[in-house]
């Protein structure tokens, strides 16, 4: 992403099993540009989560047009499109594999010394050297053998080795403490030159660093 990313009026309805209407997102309209960290904010079901589902193109906007670099994002294809995106959500997904695989899955080509690198990055190094097995531990199913925060942190080391150019937290540290949610900021941090940063955030702490910060009521930035 050279120019960045820009909202033009976008809105987003959906039809419920009974066929009415309803509308979650309306006259939406910002811009972003490389480097830059915007925290999206505001109560539940305010439409926060629908906003970056559009931007992943999870679903296609009603009305107006989301552009990238100038393109409007329906004439992207979504395997060029996630390519270059990564998304941490609140819900950490891991595969019945090892820790070191589950990261991997962010580039599968990545060395590793790279793995290391962006297990040091987001902190799971610390609770890493605790286990028998290291890196090569097997999370289980669903990664039922660790705790929430380490499967957090273990799905934001996936997403900080694919170096994507847009990169969206979704409620991605909700589960760690307070001196891992630093550590990982820091990280974060490290590696917004040249990038775009979403984070959705019901945390104060989370969004300290956004160079700015917009609030959804009602469907609408205000």
């Amino acid at each position: 992403v050279r120019e960045g990313i820009r909202f033009e009026g976008v809105g987003f309805r959906y039809r419920d099993r009974e066929g009415r209407e309803h509308a979650v997102l309306d006259s939406i309209d910002f811009e972003v540009a490389p480097g830059e960290l915007v925290a999206l904010v505001g109560r539940t079901g305010e439409g926060k989560t629908t906003l970056v589902d559009l931007l992943l193109r999870f679903h296609d906007v009603s009305k107006g047009c989301i552009r990238i670099d100038g393109r409007d994002l329906r004439q992207i294809t979504r395997r060029s499109l996630l390519a270059q995106t990564a998304l941490v959500t609140q819900e950490p997904f891991l595969f019945d594999t090892s820790i070191r695989e589950n990261i991997r899955y962010g580039r599968p080509s990545a060395s590793d010394a790279e793995v290391l690198e962006a297990s040091r990055a987001a902190h799971i190094d610390d609770f890493v050297a605790t286990l028998p097995d290291g890196l090569d531990t097997q999370v289980g199913e669903f990664g039922l053998r660790l705790s929430g925060g380490q499967r957090q942190r273990i799905t934001i080391a996936r997403a900080l080795l694919k170096q994507p150019a847009i990169l969206v937290f979704d409620e991605a540290t909700s589960a760690l403490d307070a001196r891992t949610e630093h550590s990982v900021q820091e990280a974060i941090e490290a590696l917004r030159y040249g990038r775009i940063v979403f984070v959705v955030a019901h945390r104060l702490s989370s969004i300290r660093r956004a160079d700015r910060i917009l609030v959804l009521e009602k469907g609408t930035i205000r």
